[in-house]
């Protein structure tokens, strides 16, 4: 597998809305995109800092893992993105060789047109992994 920079680090939070002036009148960031992924039950915000972005992830259902982390006292930073030059179905098949636990089999539709993919926090250092690539047209 081949990373090429981290594509992105994703924060639970309660309300981007409560959040979001931290972020814009504190830090001086702008937030440039907002979207709702509906299979993943989560409303997402976009901002960047250089190259890397920060993804906002407000749940919109208690059945979100958003929710869930939330519940359980998770807060800040929920996973670290890294984008992969090989592709993610490559990537997780190199994984599963490797005999990583997957979360996803195979890559799924996430926010910002990209194919995404987690892998399994007991395997990997504790940290929750996802794995992303833009999606094809």
């Amino acid at each position: 597998m081949k990373l090429s920079r981290i594509d992105h680090l994703g924060i639970a939070v309660k309300s981007i809305d409560e959040v979001l002036p931290y972020f814009e009148n504190t830090l001086g960031l702008k937030c440039y995109a907002v979207e709702e992924v509906a299979d993943q039950k989560v409303k997402t915000a976009f901002l960047k800092v250089g190259e890397v972005k920060l993804e906002l992830l407000e749940p919109t259902s208690p059945e979100s893992t958003i929710a869930k982390f939330l519940e359980n006292g998770g807060r800040g930073v929920h996973h670290v993105a890294f984008a992969v030059e090989d592709g993610v179905a490559n990537a997780l098949a190199e994984c599963d060789a490797q005999g990583l636990r997957l979360i996803d089999k195979a890559p799924r539709a996430g926010a910002e047109n990209m194919m995404i993919a987690f892998l399994h926090p007991k395997c990997t250092a504790g940290i929750l992994t996802e794995l992303c690539e833009p999606a094809l047209h």
